[in-house]
């Protein structure tokens, strides 16, 4: 390999180039312009072909017709247990529009379980794969946005690289890992909200979020009343003057401190209950409907309810 001495640098402001203190061969000035460094006096090369660690490729936004120039495929993502790395065999159609034949159909599909087989290397690939899969499947059937995803499937990778997937669930863990991850986010997720769309029952995913919260000491806020409005409202179908009341009603519950110590999805469902009153609803839900999608019981709601009147100066009915 070639190697050369290591020349002081200095910058000429004159012309604006960078200098040494002088050529290796005859002592004369050296500049370095461009991708090379040269002796002006016999010519030279000290270096030449720097790196250009830009991109290969520019994008002009006024011209229309130009190619995007990406070709690297797309972005590393943590919801593949490969990072997004490996190739996978689709199912577009053909130039024609036509699907392939019985025969190709057939070649394919064993071509396809042929590359899943070879992507798992290990017991450990295949546990990551279920586990990545039913994160994936659990965020889309509760409507959660991409970044939440991704963050509930580094928190599996998490947990799996701290040994906590040995002797339990890999669905419970998944679906853990999903109610820390809107936990920690501050997004208004019931854990009754869960189980419906996850594998295991109830106590399951109570025990994985608790080995979750013990090991890693995750940063989850207490959560608060108002996150759990918009949702509420939505899913009894109250309108926007109706939770606009109730953000009003739990103003003044906070100032009295109300909500301290008492269930947060049971307040905000009390407040939507008194500002339907309030703004009269013409078919209102009745209080089974505003305590099942809270997640409490009818008499929680009720005591909610009066406690906030109480404050009001309003008579419990």
């Amino acid at each position: 390999m070639q190697t050369g001495a290591i020349y002081k640098r200095t910058f000429d402001e004159s012309s604006g180039k960078q200098s040494t203190n002088g050529c290796p061969e005859c002592g004369g000035r050296v500049n370095t312009t461009g991708h090379e460094t040269v002796c002006e006096d016999c010519g030279l090369v000290l270096a030449e072909s720097a790196v250009d660690r830009g991109p290969e490729w520019r994008s002009f936004e006024d011209d229309a017709g130009e190619p995007d120039g990406r070709r690297t495929g797309p972005p590393l993502t943590p919801t593949k247990h490969d990072n997004g790395l490996s190739t996978e065999i689709g199912w577009q159609l053909n130039g024609a529009g036509s699907g392939p034949s019985g025969r190709q159909r057939r070649r394919l599909a064993r071509l396809r379980k042929q590359h899943r087989r070879a992507n798992c290397r290990s017991k450990r690939e295949r546990n990551l794969i279920g586990g990545l899969y039913e994160v994936n499947r659990v965020a889309s059937a509760l409507g959660l946005s991409k970044p939440l995803e991704e963050r509930a499937c580094v928190l599996f990778r998490s947990a799996q690289d701290a040994g906590l997937l040995p002797g339990r669930s890999i669905e419970a863990m998944a679906t853990a890992s999903v109610y820390a991850t809107c936990r920690c986010s501050d997004t208004a997720r019931l854990l009754a909200d869960f189980v419906p769309v996850s594998r295991v029952g109830e106590s399951s995913v109570t025990n994985a979020y608790a080995v979750l919260n013990r090991e890693f000491g995750l940063p989850t806020p207490p959560p608060s009343p108002d996150a759990y409005l918009p949702q509420f409202a939505s899913e009894l179908d109250l309108g926007s003057t109706v939770e606009r009341r109730a953000r009003r009603v739990l103003e003044v519950a906070e100032e009295q401190g109300i909500e301290n110590g008492r269930n947060p999805a049971g307040v905000a469902a009390a407040c939507l209950l008194v500002a339907a009153r309030e703004v009269g609803c013409p078919q209102p839900p009745t209080q089974t409907a505003f305590a099942e999608v809270a997640d409490v019981s009818p008499v929680t709601l009720r005591s909610r309810r009066d406690e906030l009147l109480t404050v009001r100066n309003e008579p419990c009915a």
